[in-house]
């Protein structure tokens, strides 16, 4: 089941909102012994994170389908690193980060426990089945995310819970579980964040495809943290004037466009420097490794803004785990 994106939360009454959790979405599927965890583009994933296959074992309920998101708390924030690096075709190193780094369910959707199969139910219904349920087990890696039906706290959640949460989720009240719909709502997550324009990369035709976007470290050494791209055609050859006269500059003193990758092998370093004088606000949504895990919205140019004040601590706190398990409670 999967959710429209919408600007505005939908207004009360008849519907439940919860937290958007920056996680791997999963389905939990336990059939006796064979379980299986399913990604939300139907791979399995119950091979990389072996840990809660084992926590599901321990549950009494020989049959169960649940609806959640997996997460991997370290330090003070939640990792999607962390997630991504399960992702390994050796089974040694994927055992080892399991031992390493621990991961957590977070519950919001309940389809089945034992015979009760609650797919054709309301979503009141089976909301009151995945609590009651969850009370019957104990076990910390297995949590139930929040819900409510007041706008005023998911407004909340909205706002103030930084970057653990990707948005807020609406879901009506009388919906059944609808596999493949975009029956629910979302309002994603969105900030602005002034960074310093340290290059631009070219299309094949010349013209600018991308602007290389870059936050000043504890060092002052410029970072690549991501970039902008998308522009339209009638807007291009305005760039390429703004930029033409900055070429030339040192680009990104601390870390720098890389080389090709395993995930982008026609990608090369090669980019065009520049002076560090040209500052540009972009609309972000997530921050993964002190990178923008997306490409940006370009927003509008920032004259008035000092490069030098272009650092990482503009960037919206992560939610910290002991703040995610009272959010959670």
């Amino acid at each position: 089941m999967e959710a429209q994106l919408v600007e505005t939360l939908p207004e009360p009454p008849g519907w439940q909102y919860e937290p958007k959790w920056d996680g791997f979405r999963a389905i939990v599927d336990r059939d006796g012994e064979d379980i299986e965890i399913w990604s939300k583009s139907g791979k399995r994933l119950g091979r990389y994170f072996p840990e809660m296959v084992e926590h599901v074992r321990g549950l009494s309920q020989k049959h169960l389908l649940l609806d959640g998101e997996l997460v991997i708390p370290i330090g003070d924030h939640l990792s999607f690193d962390a997630l991504q690096a399960r992702l390994h075709p050796a089974p040694s190193r994927i055992a080892k980060l399991s031992e390493e780094t621990p991961a957590q369910l977070i519950l919001f959707d309940v389809l089945r426990i034992d015979s009760n199969d609650l797919r054709d139910q309301t979503l009141t219904v089976r909301r009151a089945a995945l609590e009651t349920w969850y009370r019957s087990i104990a076990n910390p890696s297995i949590m139930l995310s929040p819900a409510s039906q007041s706008l005023e706290q998911a407004t909340i959640w909205l706002k103030e819970t930084g970057g653990a949460l990707d948005g807020v989720i609406a879901k009506a009240l009388d919906d059944t579980y609808q596999p493949g719909n975009r029956a629910m709502r979302k309002v994603k997550q969105l900030r602005t964040a002034d960074c310093v324009v340290g290059g631009y990369r070219k299309t094949e035709n010349g013209g600018v495809a991308s602007l290389l976007l870059g936050l000043y470290n504890d060092a002052d050494e410029l970072d690549l943290i991501g970039f902008s791209s998308g522009f339209a055609a009638v807007d291009r050859e305005a760039l390429a004037k703004a930029l033409k006269p900055h070429e030339g500059g040192p680009g990104f003193t601390g870390k720098a466009p890389g080389g090709p990758s395993r995930w982008s092998p026609n990608k090369n370093g090669d980019y065009i420097p520049l002076d560090h004088e040209l500052v540009v606000e972009v609309i972000y949504d997530q921050v993964t490794a002190r990178r923008f895990r997306h490409g940006t919205r370009f927003h509008r140019w920032r004259p008035d803004k000092l490069p030098e004040n272009c650092t990482f601590d503009q960037l919206v706190r992560e939610l910290a785990p002991a703040e995610l398990i009272e959010l959670i409670r």
